[in-house]
């Protein structure tokens, strides 16, 4: 990564099947912000086609690549695609919250973003309805 980010991050969602294109249509309707995100899928490809079709999307930086699994082929053509990108990043375990953070912030300088998407990523993941299940187990007990 370089010192000076030469404009806001565009972002490539690196994912299996059609989740990268599902993902980008709820962001954008959600935001109203429309062609900061592309999907790649390794849907019907090899190794080598996908690595291809991701250097494709990321292209001159600054730029986010967004992947489903870490340790998938989507991540393995990931990180060989950015190698020759100065200004790019890879965050892992994509999700709707952290689109909709990117989309918002993208003008950040890359650590500074990739940092915020990844606390947004953990804050996101929670547990839901356990306080309502203790409270109608106390409310039968007592």
């Amino acid at each position: 990564m370089t010192g000076v980010q030469s404009g806001p991050a565009r972002g490539v969602v690196v994912t299996h099947a059609r989740l990268g294109e599902a993902l980008i249509e709820a962001a954008e309707e959600v935001s109203g912000v429309r062609d900061a995100l592309v999907a790649v899928s390794n849907r019907g490809c090899t190794p080598d086609v996908l690595r291809a079709r991701v250097a494709t999307a990321v292209g001159e930086g600054p730029v986010v690549v967004f992947v489903d699994l870490a340790a998938g082929s989507c991540g393995f053509a990931s990180r060989a695609a950015v190698r020759t990108c100065s200004e790019s990043a890879i965050v892992t375990g994509v999700s709707l919250p952290i689109l909709l953070d990117f989309l918002f912030h993208r003008d950040l300088p890359l650590p500074e973003l990739t940092a915020r998407l990844v606390e947004k990523g953990r804050a996101n993941i929670t547990t839901a309805g356990s306080e309502k299940r203790d409270d109608a187990a106390r409310s039968v007990s007592d």
